[in-house]
């Protein structure tokens, strides 16, 4: 395939009830509603749903992960994670119950099927507690991530077109797992 023609899978994680945690999902969001995606970019909603989320992984071509990401930095700072650096930051799980993610992409590597270009993206979060809003640290670093994501995209060869307007219904068509 060429770089144009492969497909990305934009999975948003996170609990949207846990503040900070719901990064994931409000930056996909946010992406969505201030850019047209075009039909080669997927955008799943992750939220915290686990080994359902295996189907998505596998069929990716290129797979972006973006959520809160602990990684011992500042809270509001960028998080960058390649495969390789995958398992160590993406253990953490909301309860014993759970499947954490880290166990879906071992799973996916173990099959073969985790993409060789796979990606985590974030911000270190600042308050992980139960409130239905991101603290306001990280609130305010959001539009500067999101621009990060348009900018990934497009150096992987997809076409963005920023909206005239935000639409706020966009992300309304998350294919939810």
């Amino acid at each position: 395939m060429t770089r144009a023609t492969r497909r990305t899978t934009i999975i948003g994680l996170g609990s949207p009830l846990m503040g900070d945690d719901g990064l994931g999902l409000a930056a996909v969001a946010r992406l969505m509603a201030h850019y047209e995606l075009p039909s080669d970019v997927v955008v799943v909603d992750g939220g915290t749903w686990g080994m359902s989320l295996l189907p998505d992984i596998e069929d990716a071509d290129r797979l972006l992960m973006v959520d809160a990401i602990k990684a011992n930095r500042a809270p509001g700072s960028e998080v960058l994670l390649d495969r390789a650096e995958l398992p160590r930051h993406l253990a953490h799980k909301s309860s014993a119950h759970e499947v954490g993610l880290s166990e879906v992409i071992a799973l996916a590597d173990l099959r073969g099927n985790l993409p060789q270009d796979t990606w985590a993206i974030g911000l270190e979060p600042e308050v992980v507690e139960l409130g239905t809003e991101l603290s306001p640290r990280i609130s305010a670093a959001v539009d500067g991530l999101v621009a990060r994501i348009a900018r990934m995209l497009e150096d992987w060869g997809h076409s963005l077109v920023l909206r005239a307007e935000p639409d706020p219904r966009a992300a309304a068509v998350f294919h939810r797992a």
